[in-house]
């Protein structure tokens, strides 16, 4: 029943689609019947996608969840006129105008009311995802660092039971904590979990609808979902997805659970995760959490300021790390014993609290980089156990919520085939649209590639005579266009080859059986046969004659292998067995004006096109496929990447020239293509910053718009030094002046967090960092990273003369290893770890140190990644050098070498450094007085019939990778086999 003022009306009246005057005389019936209080009269009704709502005179507002997936609608009755809210769109649509009943006005406008308080906003979730067919459950009773880690959620994403569920959660994050300086981080956030086990089909329309609920209009944001796969080191579990973004501000996580426990699941779980501080920021218009309206009269800051500022104070500074340690390991050792005793739920309680001792340990830099791996194995392994008891547990219970069984295979009726292909009797185009949920930049150009070969071949292949392919894509979709298709295969003659010859005949010869069935099988006489030698055995064969199958019925029964050929580097299933990079949601199929039947990861073909989420037509039934360019392009949908690019890079640089400025040549590249496939529809913008900002080093903030914001920096083409402006890729139509204003916000938050860690930073000596490295741990029995400093610059004077440097290069490398790995303590690169070696030469020269030390401190991490650049001063590949060998050997000696399937501390990449930094500068190095050298100095002792002939060949393995490597590069030959030659000399002294 749903109660409107003094009446209960049935939901009959509103939930069943009806006409207006059947809804009316219905309800004047009930009233009839209706005995004191005196029944309410009805003054006014609205009537939305087919569903009617009456609203009982003197009532002055009232909200309904109206069905399933439905908006929240809020009726407000002013003066005789009645103002119908839409905060949403989902299975609704918005009406204008003014309807007269019984004389009085229906008035559909938008009420632009004050945004939500925060508390409003829990509440207006909470109702919204109930009426989805949520339980609202509460927070977790322990810290936890997300919403994820709540019983709510990694628990019961397991096995086969339906969960729906939402709640509340306030997660802890010790290294987030910034004293609540910062606009959006804090170490306490609150975030709003929703889990949809399974996956309904449309989240993502549900979730934009949410996004409405809270008042957000996405017709005038640009909300976008840009790739984020999710992992949980701690939890042993993964999924992809997306952050969403909110004008460049990351406001939910979005997943599709693939594991937890270290179990791979089914049904897939969809996890969506708000960041409500940074959604009532925007919502509300302010620039920083403190000024969030909480509720009527009271702000978030008066509430919880002064909480941040000591549970930061704590955890950056007065946290003692000896007893967290012994916490961490107590929580460990009790969670194991309850784990004994068959208590799931208590156990996984103790892993919570275990990690959050871990998260305040990394919090004040105790946990080095390699040490990390050891903490997270530890959980990982409780968190699976916990994960296999539970399921143990709920099999025992014979699932008390249900049983998930996978949905049986849809398919089109068997006629449809042939009543389509009755139809197409000459050329025609074809189009096939795979319409799926936002795939990663790289997965779109990989699948173009992939279809363009496949397309090829699949049409040679099947004998389809055509016109011309085009094989397209975007975010949302991939295209195959293909003009003047025949309408059937071509036919063919062609030899069948039958039975051997003693088998098609007898002794006196005479047909057999096998010749009869293999004559009436092709449709032949055996007068048509003839025999021929195949190799030593005389076979029978006939000449027959195929004729060609229709393009409908060929398309149909190949179309799914050819989607189940695309293959991505990471895929993800979420309804069935099913793998693509993100779900697909609908599949266009039109040849001609005419369905191409079939079916694939649960989805029927069909002539639906979908247009951008924020058109006032998203889907749009297309009658031909000839029309199909002409239709997408009208959407304001650029199907072709380099047209996007090319649009993207001319107006940017249109824009750029509006402020004087141009962009950075090393945009036009990597970044550009990136966001050429991350929009459909480029709209592009122009917005700036505080100039105070271009204080901090340049590496700084073109690092924090490449990588986070993906915007684009302008560079004064005279000196080339920033300007305090960039530029933002939005996608379709949306209100610049809010998206602007969100972009502007997001980036001024991200640049305050790098001046809170720049201040701090410049504030002391680089040097003075280096003792800090004592509480970061490298490797338990190796010591701590301060520990590995020191064995690195103890070994530089002996590996120098080995490699042949001068003394003036080995005093350099020296006096930069003092420093080299100090800037790992600064609260800049604890923050953004990629800048380590950036920042330390950046300080190194702040201070006065010479040009050559601060080069060496930054080629001394180098290379980072594939394709990186290489150290290429004498003490810079001194000082790299050293520090890997000191890695592999130390590492080795410990068992941490990698297996077949892991490589936890990254060795095989360490040492492929090692051996690019000698090998591309012509180096050589006597491996065996070298690897005496670094064991010498380790804490452990280096057994070499052991540890150091795997070192050997690990090395062996990576000289041989280089070599092919380099064979395909800029290098000749000769520089290949002189310079891999003397290496493989150094290393073969070891194997002998």
């Amino acid at each position: 029943l749903l109660r409107l003022g003094e009446m209960a009306l049935p939901s009959s009246l509103w939930a069943a689609p009806r006409t207006a005057a059947a809804n009316l005389r219905a309800l004047g019936s009930l009233l009839g019947k209706a005995s004191a209080p005196a029944a309410p009269s009805v003054t006014s009704f609205c009537h939305l996608n087919s569903r009617c709502f009456f609203i009982p005179a003197g009532i002055q507002e009232c909200c309904l969840f109206p069905f399933f997936g439905a908006t929240r609608i809020t009726f407000l009755q002013t003066r005789g006129r009645l103002k119908v809210r839409c905060l949403s769109t989902i299975g609704t649509e918005r009406h204008d105008g003014v309807t007269e009943r019984n004389g009085i006005g229906c008035s559909f406008v938008e009420d632009k009311s004050d945004p939500p308080t925060f508390q409003q906003a829990i509440q207006l979730l909470q109702e919204y995802w109930a009426s989805i067919g949520c339980v609202v459950m509460q927070s977790s009773n322990t810290e936890v660092g997300a919403g994820t880690m709540n019983p709510a959620t990694f628990l019961r994403v397991l096995g086969p039971e339906p969960w729906n569920a939402a709640y509340v959660e306030p997660s802890i994050r010790p290294d987030d904590s910034r004293f609540g300086d910062n606009p959006n981080r804090l170490q306490r956030h609150t975030q709003f979990q929703v889990i949809l086990k399974p996956d309904p089909g449309n989240s993502q329309e549900i979730y934009l609808g949410s996004l409405a609920a809270l008042g957000v209009d996405t017709k005038a944001h640009d909300v976008r979902f840009v790739e984020d796969n999710w992992e949980s080191p701690v939890l042993g579990a993964w999924g992809l997805g997306w952050e969403v973004w909110l004008d460049g501000m990351e406001i939910t996580q979005f997943t599709y659970f693939q594991q937890a426990g270290s179990m791979p699941l089914m049904p897939i779980s969809v996890e969506i995760t708000y960041g409500l501080e940074r959604i009532l920021m925007a919502i509300q218009g302010v620039d920083h959490f403190k000024m969030i309206q909480y509720a009527p009269g009271m702000t978030y800051g008066e509430l919880f300021l002064e909480n941040e500022k000591e549970m930061s104070m704590y955890y950056l500074d007065n946290a003692s790390v000896e007893k967290v340690q012994q916490r961490f390991d107590l929580y460990d050792a009790e969670a194991q014993d309850l784990l004994n005793k068959g208590l799931a739920i208590p156990a996984y309680d103790h892993l919570l609290k275990a990690s959050h001792a871990f998260n305040v340990l990394d919090a004040r830099g105790a946990i080095g980089v390699t040490e990390r791996a050891r903490y997270f194995g530890r959980m990982r392994r409780l968190a699976r156990d916990c994960a296999q008891l539970w399921v143990e547990m709920r099999v025992r219970l014979n699932h008390p919520l249900g049983f998930w069984k996978c949905p049986s295979p849809m398919c089109h009726p068997p006629e449809a085939i042939s009543e389509a292909a009755e139809k197409i009797v000459s050329p025609r185009h074809f189009v096939l649209e795979i319409g799926s949920e936002e795939l990663p930049s790289q997965d779109v150009t990989s699948a173009i590639e992939q279809l363009e070969v496949t397309m090829h071949c699949f049409l040679k292949e099947r004998r389809l005579n055509y016109g011309c392919v085009s094989i397209l894509g975007t975010p949302r979709r991939l295209v195959v266009y293909i003009e003047d298709l025949a309408p059937t295969q071509d036919n063919i003659i062609k030899e069948v080859r039958g039975p051997p010859h003693q088998k098609a005949f007898d002794d006196k010869g005479h047909p057999t059986l096998a010749l009869h069935g293999f004559c009436r099988k092709i449709g032949v006489t055996k007068d048509d046969v003839f025999v021929r030698a195949d190799g030593k055995i005389d076979y029978v064969y006939a000449t027959v004659k195929e004729h060609g199958k229709h393009a409908v019925k060929v398309l149909s029964e190949d179309l799914p292998s050819i989607l189940g050929r695309i293959s991505f580097h990471k895929s993800m299933r979420w309804n069935s067995q099913i793998t693509y990079s993100r779900p697909i949601r609908w599949l266009l199929s039109l040849y001609g004006d005419m369905v191409v039947p079939f079916s694939y990861a649960e989805v029927l073909s069909g002539r639906e096109l979908h247009s951008l989420r924020n058109s006032s037509a998203p889907i749009v039934q297309l009658r031909r496929a000839e029309d199909y360019m002409e239709c997408i392009t009208s959407t304001g949908i650029i199907l072709n990447m380099q047209e996007r690019r090319n649009v993207i890079w001319s107006k940017s640089t249109a824009l750029a020239a509006t402020v004087g400025g141009r962009i950075p040549k090393e945009v036009h590249g990597s970044l550009l293509n990136e966001v050429a496939n991350l929009v459909e529809a480029p709209t592009l913008l122009l917005g700036s910053f505080d100039e105070s900002f271009l204080e901090l080093p340049r590496d700084v903030l073109t690092m924090v718009m490449y990588k986070h914001q993906r915007y684009f920096p302008i560079e004064d083409p005279g000196n080339g030094h920033l300007l305090p402006a960039f530029i933002v890729v939005a996608n379709g139509k949306i209100d610049k002046g809010v998206v602007q204003k969100g972009s502007e916000s997001v980036l001024r938050a991200r640049y305050e967090d790098a001046k809170f860690f720049y201040e701090s930073d410049i504030s002391k000596p680089l040097a003075e960092f280096r003792p800090q490295l004592h509480g970061v741990l490298f490797q338990e029995r190796l010591g701590s990273m301060l520990d590995k400093s020191l064995r690195v610059e103890k070994v530089i004077p002996q590996l120098g003369p080995l490699m042949g440097f001068d003394a003036s290069s080995i005093s350099t490398a020296q006096r930069a290893a003092t420093v080299a790995t100090a800037d790992l303590a600064t609260s800049l690169v604890t923050e953004f770890t990629n800048l380590a070696g950036v920042m330390g030469r950046h300080y190194a020269l702040m201070e006065g140190q010479p040009v050559a030390v601060a080069q060496a401190i930054f080629e001394s991490v180098l290379p980072r990644f594939a394709g990186d650049a290489l150290p290429n001063s004498q003490a810079g590949i001194l000082l790299a050098v050293s520090d890997r060998l000191d890695s592999l050997v130390g590492l080795f000696s410990v068992g941490c070498q990698p297996s077949a399937t892991a490589d936890p501390f990254g060795l095989r990449r360490c040492a492929y450094g090692l051996v690019q930094a000698i090998v591309e500068n012509n180096r050589t190095l006597d491996m065996n007085k070298a690897l005496h050298v670094i064991a010498s100095v380790q804490p452990v002792p280096v057994v070499d019939s052991a540890v150091s002939e795997v070192l050997k060949l690990h090395l062996f393995r990576c000289l041989h990778s280089l070599h092919a490597d380099l064979s395909n590069s800029w290098l000749t030959k000769a520089q290949v086999w002189k310079s891999s030659v003397q290496f493989f000399l150094s290393v073969a002294k070891i194997l002998c």
